[in-house]
């Protein structure tokens, strides 16, 4: 007796052949499910550049480290500022260097937008400091810097 398909046609080995593989269409099917879960992952990633809140929470505590050191040492600390980023130096005789690791210099986090009207900013060697503020933009979201005249730092948003 010779086997009988669903469709009434008898099966043979030449049609199981042909058959076999996928169809175009199946593979465009399993080609936009794919670009529909990476898609879906894309959107659901976190940005991988810092906040601003970040951002202004690490300048906070370089201005505090940067305001110990000036203690410690017994000489006065300035915090250079500009578009691109910061920089601290130290007072060595009659010229101002570079301080050493941990301190050098930074630049602002992608997307970051410094405005501020403080270029130079000087820690005491008591921990008093000149006031200063800086205020960091990104993304609409903006918070402020403060340096106070007693040295101490807070962040405000």
């Amino acid at each position: 007796m010779t086997p009988i398909s669903a469709t009434g046609r008898a099966e043979d080995a030449r049609d199981r052949k042909r058959r076999t593989g996928f169809t175009l269409v199946e593979l465009m099917v399993t080609l936009v499910i794919i670009g529909l879960a990476a898609g879906a992952v894309l959107l659901t990633a976190p940005d991988p550049r810092p906040t601003v809140a970040e951002e202004a929470e690490r300048l906070a505590a370089r201005l505090v480290r940067g305001r110990e050191e000036a203690m410690l040492t017994n000489r006065p600390v300035v915090v250079m500022t500009d578009t691109q980023g910061y920089r601290f130096e130290t007072l060595q005789g009659d010229d101002w260097t570079p301080l050493p690791s941990p301190f050098r210099s930074w630049t602002w986090g992608e997307g970051v937008v410094v405005a501020s009207d403080v270029r130079r900013l000087m820690f005491d060697p008591t921990g008093g400091a000149e006031p200063g503020d800086w205020t960091l933009t990104r993304d609409g979201r903006s918070l402020s810097v403060r340096v106070d005249a007693g040295g101490e730092v807070t962040v405000r948003g």
